[in-house]
């Protein structure tokens, strides 16, 4: 089957676009877009993934503002119209690694947006994603992350709002090949040999995307229950990287190495201050200080999991039916941690969003300053010693 991609000079197998080299469920493709502004505390949120070995497109588009989270989500079959639309949902690459056009048409939610999401720092390629246990491949995915800012409009909840440069800023990722396994697309467990325990075991992860009018840039850590940040044999893995820019030309300043001090609120995971200081291949440092505000907003609702559709199952798995399909909800997520009840009935307990919105204050090498705004995602599993979690909450 021919796709308008076969058209382009860029296969990789003896295939059209329509066939996956690799016939894994857990194989697939897709993108992440955030636009958001502190002062406002308005975090929205989005993204598409495919999964070709189900024949789906499944997408949402969320709004996290004073700790309530509505999302929207679609999907239908991917074969026969493979497309970067959803129905009312699409992204335009109007010019790659720099001008994206986002777009959520009339439906029947509260939220619909046209936006153009636009670059303020080179794409930076994540060290390859590469997990095994018991030597069988459990992940193995290339992603890249870049720092923006938006223009357009939004409206939510009857509120037509103005996006400009300065005032909004941006994220983004876009990721591809076999990632760890989600139900409902994942064998049943009881039936698998235990999996081997890993030699070191993931408890925080920091990644940041951040723009500000004077430099933006990304940077990930991960670090074990000591706080030491070493390679790992996980979806993640790596121990440091990053790197700031000023624009999207590709001059980006590489990262080497950071060190961080974060306060939470008491008897929680809820981030309230953060201090970090990243150093460059020059042995200069960048101060980066961090206020977060409003509550963070939690990743189950956008739909990569099972019981995050209302029909017990996630964006990419069959519905039943060829036909679009469409759903929206709400939730209030105000008070944290909270409980939750999925649509496939599992019922999840004390939880905390791990998807902060934050103000940002950089200083530079120089002594500027410049602030902004940026997301922070902060995964804290416990035991984790630096911070003092010493057992699970």
């Amino acid at each position: 089957m021919l796709s308008q991609y076969d058209e382009f000079p860029v296969h990789q197998t003896g295939h059209p676009f329509s066939r996956s080299a690799v016939s894994n469920y857990s194989f697939d493709d897709g993108y992440f877009f955030g636009v958001f502004s502190a002062d406002r505390d308005m975090f929205l949120f989005m993204g598409m993934r495919i999964n070709p070995n189900n024949n789906m497109i499944g997408g949402y588009a969320a709004m996290m503002c004073g700790g309530i989270q509505q999302t929207v989500r679609f999907k239908r079959p991917w074969q026969g119209d493979m497309d970067t639309r959803i129905g009312p949902y699409a992204y335009r690459f109007i010019k790659p690694f720099e001008e994206i056009q986002l777009l959520l048409e009339e439906n029947d939610s509260d939220l619909s947006f046209n936006l153009s999401w636009l670059a303020t720092a080179p794409a930076f390629e994540e060290a390859h994603h590469f997990a095994t246990n018991h030597h069988r491949v459990m992940t193995d995915q290339t992603r890249y992350s870049q720092a923006g800012s938006a223009a357009g409009w939004i409206r939510y909840k009857g509120e037509l709002l103005t996006v400009q440069p300065g005032d909004w800023c941006a994220s983004r990722d876009h990721s591809w090949g076999q990632y760890y396994e989600r139900p409902p697309l994942a064998p049943q467990k009881r039936w698998l040999s235990p999996l081997e325990q890993p030699g070191a075991r993931r408890a925080l992860r920091l990644w940041i995307l951040f723009s500000t009018p004077l430099i933006s840039g990304f940077f990930g850590l991960h670090e074990d229950s000591d706080g030491n940040q070493l390679e790992m044999n996980d979806r993640f893995g790596t121990p440091f990287e990053g790197m700031l820019g000023h624009s999207s030309d590709g001059n980006g300043i590489s990262l080497v190495s950071a060190d961080h001090y974060l306060e939470f609120e008491p008897g929680g995971l809820l981030m309230k201050t953060g201090r970090v200081t990243l150093t460059d291949t020059q042995g200069n440092d960048w101060l980066l200080e961090l206020e977060a505000t409003g509550k963070p907003w939690w990743p189950h609702t956008i739909g990569y999991n099972l019981g995050s559709w209302k029909d017990g199952g996630s964006m990419v798995s069959y519905p039943g039916s060829d036909e679009l399909q469409s759903e929206w909800d709400e939730f209030d997520f105000s008070r944290q941690p909270f409980d939750h009840i999925t649509y496939s009935g599992q019922s999840l307990k004390q939880i905390f969003g791990p998807e902060f919105l934050c103000f940002i204050k950089v200083t530079l090498p120089d002594g500027q300053v410049a602030s902004g705004s940026a997301q922070t995602e902060l995964v804290v599993t416990p035991p984790y010693k630096p911070y003092g979690f010493h057992t699970a909450l």
